[in-house]
């Protein structure tokens, strides 16, 4: 585990980054670590999320189980892309990040690659899960607030 201070942290967020993402690009990048094991070392960290997405649903509490099964469905596109080298990839570095938009259009290159429509399929219905837990989280935010 590493220790982000609370100020990069917020300053990611600010800017639309993910923590875990940079730090697992930084470290690949130093450590020139060979192209063929990204994908695995993504898989690992998508299993890691796994774990916690059930420790979280045992705890009951599944806004935050759901964030986590989206961290697994976008590190598995994120693995896969790696895998068959697609042009998505080469975009995200060249942005420096992955967007909801390289995600999604990684997913279709892999749907139509694979010919399998469900990686594109469980791609949308993660994204949507996502961005309707972060809806749900925010309005009970705003409830608890009184606005």
């Amino acid at each position: 585990m590493v220790y982000i201070p609370k100020r990069i942290a917020e300053e990611a967020a600010r800017r639309g980054l993910d923590i875990d993402d940079l730090v697992l690009n930084a470290v690949i990048e130093e450590l020139k670590l060979d192209p063929s094991e990204v994908p695995r070392v993504r898989v690992e960290l998508a299993e890691r999320f796994l774990e916690e997405a059930k420790t979280h649903l045992e705890k009951g509490d599944p806004v935050r189980a759901s964030e986590k099964l989206y961290k697994v469905a976008e590190e598995c596109v994120k693995a896969l892309a790696e895998a068959f080298d697609l042009p998505e990839l080469e975009e995200a570095r060249k942005r420096g990040r992955w967007t909801a938009y390289l995600l999604g259009s990684a997913s279709r290159s892999l749907a139509k690659k694979l010919n399998e429509p469900r990686v594109e399929y469980v791609w949308a219905v993660a994204y949507d899960v996502h961005v309707g837990a972060f809806t749900k989280r925010s309005t009970t935010s705003r409830k608890s607030r009184g606005t």
